[in-house]
């Protein structure tokens, strides 16, 4: 092959490279690059359509009509007065589906149920305190609190391999 030839070829491969980061829960992408061009157009497409399959967007009451929220955003779902609600690190947004549906649209990668009125995004935890003898506080990264039902104990011990 000659030097132009794999020159040109060359110059229609993206270099990827992957940094691992403790302080990262979510990949970041970040392109570097000297102009937006078609292929950046591509390479941002790709990414959002692939984020979008493996979270999708859930449908919230907010005030002003539907919003769609990304599950990234959600710190936990739960019931309160025969309402479902779910909340963000800042607001709180009324769901018209049952809990159990959204729980079904949740990724579960990602959510966990902790009682048969809550659901929790496990990446919005401080801490899992387990000092209690038979139950488990949870402590999320926007200060509220919650409580695993005891007959979830179990389950999330596993799921977190808590012992």
């Amino acid at each position: 092959m000659d030097k132009r030839k794999l020159e040109a070829e060359m110059k229609h491969v993206v270099d990827i490279e992957v940094k691992l980061n403790d302080g990262y829960v979510d990949p970041k992408v970040e392109i570097l690059t000297k102009e937006k061009n078609k292929l950046v157009e591509s390479i941002i497409l790709a990414v959002e359509n692939v984020s979008e399959e493996e979270y999708p967007m859930i449908p919230v009451v907010g005030d002003n009509g539907y919003e769609f929220l990304s599950q990234r955003d959600i710190v936990r779902a739960y019931t309160e007065n025969r309402k479902v609600y779910v909340e963000t690190e800042k607001v709180t947004y009324t769901v018209r589906k049952r809990l159990t549906i959204l729980e079904e649209e949740l990724t579960s990668g990602r959510f966990i149920r902790i009682s048969q009125s809550e659901i929790i995004n496990i990446y919005k935890v401080k801490c899992f305190d387990v000092s209690i003898s038979g139950t488990i506080g949870v402590e999320f990264d926007n200060g509220k609190r919650s409580w695993v039902a005891r007959s979830c104990v179990k389950t999330i011990k596993d799921r977190l391999n808590i012992k």
